[in-house]
């Protein structure tokens, strides 16, 4: 009877293990573990976590219909020599459910098999019920069944190329492709982690109409906006013109889209957990875009998207989408620290998911490093032939990319500690100052730099610098067409301080590699990192 009541035992013992580790796998095939990757926060800062540490995204997105195997072959080359760590691509709903509940996976695992094999990350870009405001990208059995999938009617009662955020059935056939894709991707991608991050559509709303009119949306917007907004955004309880004022129709529309996103973000992560993120197609200033009208939703820009307007409403509204990320295609620097200020939030970590792909773009790669960005992405950069050629390149992008990938990860740690700060040359000004406390760092711009003079600038404003602090007399510092120099506070640099060591090297491996001792020529009017030198220096500094 003992051997009996053991042998029973050791069945249930066996049967609750296998249980047991039945439920681990799901769960690290469909739930986030600590492994997976994810978004940490700390005192403000954000990182995106990767195989267990922060990982900068310098990303390369290409073209909108360069995701097939005809195409492909022209894109890999673009991005390993720009040096890019993640290809950013698109998924098109149309492509991947031809037929209700029939899907092919084949780009899907065409992209995820040519990242590893090009040793890149990937970012999957959903094209489903939105792509720059239009509906371009659903199925064929979507686009001709308007009476199960209703279209946007415009103030005139037209419908128009834009699917309907208020109907369930439009919301229901977009979440069940996109489930099946993160169920997809949970299947093959679980354990390696070359999907870092999701985009739940793209740029978001409504062209060719600032809402919809529908009679039933006609009849909403006449009501009491809903206790959970009137809430969630400290409002007056009222009718949505109360509320909302001009902004009423934009409103309602954003309302409406941003759970509708929320509810696709968040069954996709019940099958695989990993951050997701809306991309934005902003309101631009009149002087940026003058053949258009300034906040004119619905023709500007999408109406109902988390623009710079509306992200409060969004973060709200929308908690399973971790990131909002604003493409900007302005190269007004102004501008553009305007909304690197307005997206680096303490519950919105700064990405820029589309940005120019031209050489004016490239130094607010490092202007988006100062405000704190987990990474960077020029769009259109492969040689298609939409945007560049057979062997060309994004010049100054690549020039970046080149000078900080070798230490990418080591600047996403910097970065996430509050340690990395960075200068970008604005006309006019070619001269900055970088504040460490005890240490500053004086970054001119343009070379010849002349003794007595005032640094000359370069002729394209197109100078950057990076110092990070190691330690509390220890630096990191690069740059292109700048010098560096440091000092303490009352003092000129080279008074009461002196450069006890300035390391030419780089890192690998995690592990920093000098190469040879900076001197003399090299230090004494600051760190020059030239136009035709891609260098880094780890200095250590001494006072006396």
């Amino acid at each position: 009877m003992i051997g009996v009541s053991t042998n029973t035992t050791l069945k249930r013992w066996l049967r609750m293990m296998l249980c047991l580790t039945t439920a681990c796998s799901a769960m690290t095939v469909h739930g986030q573990t600590d492994s997976a990757p994810h978004i940490a926060e700390h005192n403000g800062r954000h990182a995106l976590i990767v195989d267990g540490k922060p990982f900068l995204v310098l990303g390369a997105q290409i073209n909108n219909s360069s995701t097939w195997p005809s195409t492909m072959p022209e894109v890999w080359p673009s991005l390993e020599r720009m040096h890019a760590n993640t290809i950013e691509a698109p998924i098109y709903w149309e492509q991947m459910e031809p037929q209700p509940n029939h899907f092919d996976f084949s780009s899907v695992d065409m992209l995820v098999q040519g990242s590893r094999q090009h040793g890149m990350h990937l970012v999957i870009l959903w094209f489903g019920t939105w792509k720059n405001g239009n509906m371009h990208y659903v199925p064929q059995w979507v686009k001709t069944d308007p009476a199960r999938y209703p279209r946007v009617m415009n103030r005139n009662g037209e419908p128009i190329d834009v699917l309907s955020a208020q109907s369930r059935n439009n919301l229901e056939a977009d979440k069940h492709a996109f489930e099946a894709l993160m169920n997809h991707l949970a299947e093959i991608d679980s354990k390696d982690h070359t999907v870092i991050m999701v985009q739940v559509e793209n740029e978001s709303g409504i062209v060719g109409a600032a809402r919809d009119y529908s009679a039933a949306s006609n009849r909403e917007i006449a009501g009491q906006v809903p206790a959970e907004l009137v809430r969630a955004l400290h409002l007056h309880a009222g009718t949505w013109n109360e509320a909302f004022g001009a902004d009423a129709d934009e409103a309602f529309q954003a309302y409406h889209q941003s759970k509708y996103l929320n509810e696709i973000a968040t069954a996709g992560k019940a099958k695989f957990n990993i951050p997701m993120y809306c991309n934005v197609w902003l309101s631009y200033p009149i002087a940026e875009l003058p053949e258009r009208q300034v906040r004119n939703p619905g023709i500007q820009y999408p109406s109902g998207g988390p623009t710079q307007f509306m992200l409060p409403l969004w973060k709200a509204l929308a908690p399973s989408i971790d990131i909002i990320g604003p493409d900007i295609y302005s190269d007004d620097t102004a501008f553009y620290t305007s909304i690197l200020e307005t997206y680096a939030r303490p519950d919105n970590a700064l990405w820029i998911p589309e940005t120019g792909n031209g050489d004016r773009y490239a130094p607010y790669l490092f202007l988006a490093l100062g405000h704190g960005a987990i990474g960077f992405s020029p769009f259109g950069v492969d040689e298609t032939g939409w945007t560049f050629q057979k062997g060309e390149d994004p010049k100054a992008h690549t020039r970046n990319y080149t000078l900080l990938s070798p230490m990418s990860s080591e600047l996403a740690r910097l970065n996430y500690d509050g340690a990395l700060k960075t200068a970008i040359e604005l006309p006019g000004q070619a001269e900055q100052e970088l504040d460490f406390g005890t240490w500053k760092a004086s970054v001119r711009f343009g070379f010849p730099q002349h003794d007595g003079r005032h640094a000359p600038g370069t002729s394209d404003s197109s100078g950057r610098a990076l110092v990070a602090q190691l330690g509390p007399d220890e630096f990191l510092v690069t740059g292109i067409e700048a010098s560096v120099a440091f000092h303490t506070a009352g003092h000129l640099p080279g008074i009461r301080m002196q450069i006890l060591s300035a390391e030419e090297g780089h890192y690998e491996n995690g592990q920093w590699k000098p190469l040879r001792l900076w001197n003399g020529d090299q230090t004494d009017r600051g760190l020059n990192f030239h136009r035709s030198a891609d260098t880094v220096v780890h200095i250590r500094l001494g006072s006396f």
